[in-house]
């Protein structure tokens, strides 16, 4: 197989901005073999072109003409369901309350933990979700915490100039006093990274326990006061938009 290596782009890139997952799991797959190209395993830095064919678990690939505005889902992820497709536990997915994709699928714009609720965004563009999770972009996420005790002056100071981590050094961009009763007081935090529990790896950094964690902000996009736990909505188009460009990318053009 011959391709021009100026038109051939990479699989997972291909694949992903049209729909079929982000990069880093297109990646899995082809390290697993389950990707055929040409009907030849394909493997990890592989290009194509147009007319190559592509198959995966050995169902033939149909690239259809891309949307002029991709899909971006807000879904408002309750506590009590896991950021998978399925789970081993059998515990209840956030894709169990998904409206249903035809010749498409939901990709995740990162995760939310099993204790967590809030702001979830999903896409159909791979690329677009690719971009939003990318360290390089520095995208803000919002949380309201709640937490037993509250933070001293000296912690507050200390967790916004930045703490060592079991996986690195981790700080907070703001942090913001919301007031509370009793022993329980709320904060909202932000972040730009999305590593894993980072929010309450840091509180626990002072030994204060984090009781309850909602995101309300991703980038550009608040989490609506109207949306139920369990609910989701298509972002408009200017929202839509609006993280295009956070992320640095084009929007897409009608073909």
């Amino acid at each position: 197989m011959k391709n021009d290596a100026e038109q051939s782009e990479k699989i997972q890139k291909v694949l992903s901005r049209h729909g079929y997952g982000s990069r880093r799991e297109i990646e899995t797959w082809l390290v697993a073999g389950r990707i055929r190209l040409n009907n030849q395993l394909a493997k990890l830095g592989d290009r194509m072109v147009a007319a190559d064919t592509i198959e995966i678990d050995g169902r033939r690939v149909i690239f259809r003409p891309e949307e002029a505005q991709p899909q971006v889902l807000l879904y408002y992820k309750p506590v009590g369901e896991v950021c998978s497709r399925k789970d081993p536990e059998g515990r209840p997915t956030i894709f169990d309350h998904l409206p249903r994709l035809r010749d498409a699928r939901w990709i995740m714009v990162g995760r939310l933990d099993f204790n967590t609720s809030g702001l979830l965004l999903l896409t159909t563009h791979g690329e677009l979700a690719n971009a939003l999770m990318h360290p390089r972009q520095q995208i803000e996420r919002e949380y309201a915490v709640r937490i037993f005790g509250h933070l001293s002056a000296e912690q507050t100071e200390a967790l916004l100039k930045g703490v060592q981590l079991e996986d690195g050094w981790a700080q907070f961009k703001s942090i913001h006093d919301q007031g509370g009763e009793g022993q329980n007081h709320w904060y909202h935090v932000v972040l730009t990274e999305g590593r894993n529990r980072e929010v309450r790896r840091l509180f626990e950094y002072f030994h204060l326990s984090v009781s309850r964690l909602i995101r309300v902000r991703f980038g550009p996009i608040s989490l609506p006061r109207e949306l139920a736990r369990g609910q989701s909505r298509l972002l408009s188009d200017a929202e839509v938009k609006m993280l295009f460009k956070q992320a640095g990318l084009n929007l897409p053009m009608a073909r």
